[in-house]
């Protein structure tokens, strides 16, 4: 698929979490919030990261949230709100392509 003016508002944001249960407590508030209209939770992630002066490892489950570019800033405010973390990963890549049927239910299940 081509890019189009929907698929230009679609955007995947990526969160890593401590957890199961943190991970899926941040999913359910943003999707019930409609702040998104889907969050995948991968278990199981393991994480390799510099903090504090020194190399860290931490396994963490991966949020993969699937929003509208209208939604992106008051998704990211809410799950700074939400996340145990004090500096929270948050990545946001643009959808350049996607089904479309799947495209037009992600625009049309986020609020606003």
């Amino acid at each position: 698929m081509s890019p189009t003016a929907s698929t230009q508002e679609v955007v995947t944001l990526l969160t890593a979490a401590p957890g199961m249960e943190e991970a899926k407590r941040i999913a359910r508030s943003l999707v019930s919030e409609r702040l998104a209209a889907c969050a995948n939770v991968i278990p199981g992630v393991l994480s390799v990261y510099w903090w504090e002066g020194q190399v860290q490892e931490e396994q963490e489950a991966m949020l993969v949230i699937k929003t509208t570019a209208a939604q992106v800033n008051a998704l990211e405010t809410r799950l700074v709100e939400l996340h145990p973390y004090d500096v929270p990963e948050l990545l946001s890549i643009p959808v350049t392509g996607g089904h479309p049927p799947y495209i037009a239910w992600v625009s049309s299940e986020v609020g606003g």
